[in-house]
């Protein structure tokens, strides 16, 4: 006898292909009218990325008016570079990627020095690692995904440092995949999957607090 239980795999599955396809089929859209300047539709991009792209920006920087200012250069380079989107990848994984080269510009000129040694830089994140992150998996954000004291967590992940903070940003906040994350990072798989572990690993304690603080207060 057939039962839920047992098609609900293939029901899984098929929601996540169909997802997958419209996901395809808006980044074309959004290809085609960049290169047809469509009028109208970066402003319908600005209001449906304007916070991702902020928030992203601030964890990136740490500095408010740095992100802000930046912020306008983004939204100016996809208005200009707009035809070079071809739609292969999803938008905001093309968003993100300008973002972060313009924070590197930022602090090349700023600092006389290269953030891809920061970004790029060979270390322990670079050693191949044979953990897997299970996207079903719980992690130390679920215990706080629902406190209202979000600036517990905004604290937490800027105590880091930038290559484990942009990771959990990426993978938590903005809801990237893993390969998605490889693309914006210009880090391979095996990196990414390093830096997300050892972030995990080093917010853990600082989001438990966080949940253990605002039980206390209930």
């Amino acid at each position: 006898m057939m039962t839920f239980a047992s098609v609900k795999p293939f029901f899984v599955q098929a929601v996540a292909v169909a997802q997958d396809e419209q996901a395809r089929q808006e980044s074309l859209a959004v290809a085609q009218g960049l290169k047809r300047q469509e009028a109208g539709l970066l402003d319908e991009l600005i209001v449906r990325y304007q916070h991702r792209l902020l928030r992203y920006l601030m964890y990136l920087t740490g500095n408010r008016e740095m992100a802000e200012d930046l912020f306008q250069e983004v939204w100016m380079r996809v208005l200009v570079r707009g035809g070079q989107f071809n739609g292969q990848a999803r938008f905001e994984t093309w968003l993100f990627t300008i973002a972060r080269n313009l924070v590197i510009d930022q602090r090349r000129k700023r600092t006389a020095c290269s953030l891809d040694e920061l970004f790029e830089g060979k270390g322990d994140d670079d050693r191949p690692m044979s953990f897997e992150v299970a996207d079903g998996d719980p992690t130390p954000f679920d215990c706080v995904s629902n406190l209202e004291d979000r600036q517990r967590i905004a604290a937490a992940l800027l105590e880091l440092d930038a290559l484990h903070r942009e990771v959990l940003v990426l993978r938590f906040h903005e809801e990237l995949s893993l390969e998605e994350i490889a693309k914006v990072t210009r880090a391979p798989l095996s990196t990414v999957k390093s830096r997300l572990y050892r972030g995990l690993a080093m917010i853990k304690p600082k989001l438990e607090a966080a949940a253990a603080y605002q039980q206390e207060a209930v």
